[in-house]
């Protein structure tokens, strides 16, 4: 099978191995010599009771959607886009009946039973539109758009951030963007001169999203926003406690009220926390290696992927308010060289299972981890 078309059902994939480092049981989801990954760690994938994954492969030499079966492995072609990208995302609307995809600078929305698409949004020319969140009662679709700057900067942000200080530091035109999946009407709530990206909207309260100003997390005025969609108010969250400390990757936890996030201190020890989104309650736990992405859902179990040559996954869990110390779950041996191919861990809705991207056999390929339910069978990190 070269290139399928829209309905093709691709045979399963899926080969099963027990972790070399602590013997747990991996499944690999995708085995094909072209990358495959995840949403994005901020975004949910999983769809009918968790009986579905959305996801995204690269085959026939161009992105598209997919959505795998999680009982058989079969998977199933959802979109029919024939221009090579590297810059299609998506996300779910919250009734996890539809979702929206971002293609270039077209914003879509996709039937996930009917495959039907309808166009919703296409950013002016001059600029480029960021990642998608759909609000949660599924009302709009939220993003951000950036002036292109391309012309006189050299920009390859998803190899290597290449740009990515010279992009912050010329201070592009943005705006962030309310799309009305009804009336197919947009609405600009916020502008800067700063570089806004990691637009998330709450899986709670319809009217708040996260925003952040984009660059070296070091040098960038401040990495995690507040937004009042409803006004357009704007508030800094979990302000830095040093000059130089680098705080981000900030996601929601399930209640939609709470932010995770990790970080690192000026004298590079990492920690990882979380905070009210009104700058209340926080919490945070540091850690000696250096690492990429944390996620946890209630903070009742949290993943941090470590960085080359740590190329583990450590994971602490709180029993009766107690924290665990931190276990090795499995190696991810992921490149981090793409983003296509960076590890994004991301907890399953009920918590059982972890999902994660790896280029570890030389193409990005998902794979999924069943958490045991007995954690102190797992090793102490001992770095």
């Amino acid at each position: 099978m070269e290139i399928g078309s829209k309905g093709t059902v691709w045979p399963s994939e899926w080969k099963s191995y027990h972790d070399p480092v602590t013997g747990v049981p991996v499944r690999q989801l995708t085995q094909y010599k072209t990358h495959s990954h995840h949403l994005y760690f901020t975004e949910n994938g999983w769809y009918e009771n968790n009986n579905r994954l959305l996801l995204i492969s690269d085959r026939g030499n161009q992105a598209n959607l997919y959505s795998m079966d999680m009982s058989t492995g079969e998977m199933t072609q959802l979109t029919d886009l024939r221009s090579p990208t590297d810059d299609l995302s998506a996300c779910l609307n919250p009734e996890e009946t539809k979702a929206y995809f971002k293609n270039q600078n077209q914003v879509v929305e996709l039937d996930l039973r009917t495959l039907q698409e309808r166009f919703l949004y296409e950013c002016p020319e001059g600029f480029h539109t960021g990642q998608l969140s759909c609000t949660a009662d599924g009302k709009y679709i939220v993003t951000a758009i950036s002036e292109n700057l391309s012309q006189r900067i050299r920009i390859d942000l998803g190899n290597g951030y290449v740009g990515h200080r010279e992009v912050m530091e010329a201070g592009p035109l943005c705006q962030i963007i309310k799309i009305s999946v009804t009336e197919a009407a947009a609405e600009a709530v916020h502008q800067d001169r700063s570089w806004i990206g990691h637009i998330n909207a709450s899986p709670a309260l319809p009217h708040l999203i996260t925003f952040c100003h984009e660059g070296p997390w070091n040098l960038v005025d401040h990495r995690i926003w507040g937004c009042d969609l409803r006004n357009g108010a704007t508030w800094k969250i979990r302000e830095r406690t040093q000059p130089l400390e680098k705080v981000g990757h900030e996601y929601w936890l399930a209640d939609g009220e709470n932010l995770g996030y990790h970080g690192f201190r000026e004298d590079g020890t990492g920690f990882w926390g979380r905070i009210k989104h009104d700058n209340t309650e926080m919490e945070e736990v540091e850690f000696s290696f250096r690492n990429w992405h944390a996620h946890s859902d209630d903070f009742s179990q949290v993943i941090v992927d470590g960085r080359s040559p740590l190329t583990l996954m450590i994971y602490w869990k709180r029993v009766n308010g107690v924290l665990s110390a931190p276990k090795v779950l499995c190696e991810h041996r992921c490149s981090f060289h793409s983003q296509k191919v960076h590890a994004h861990p991301r907890f399953s809705p009920d918590g059982r299972r972890l999902l994660f991207t790896s280029d570890m056999n030389g193409y990005g390929n998902l794979y999924l981890v069943d958490i045991p339910v007995d954690v102190d069978q797992l090793p102490n990190y001992e770095g």
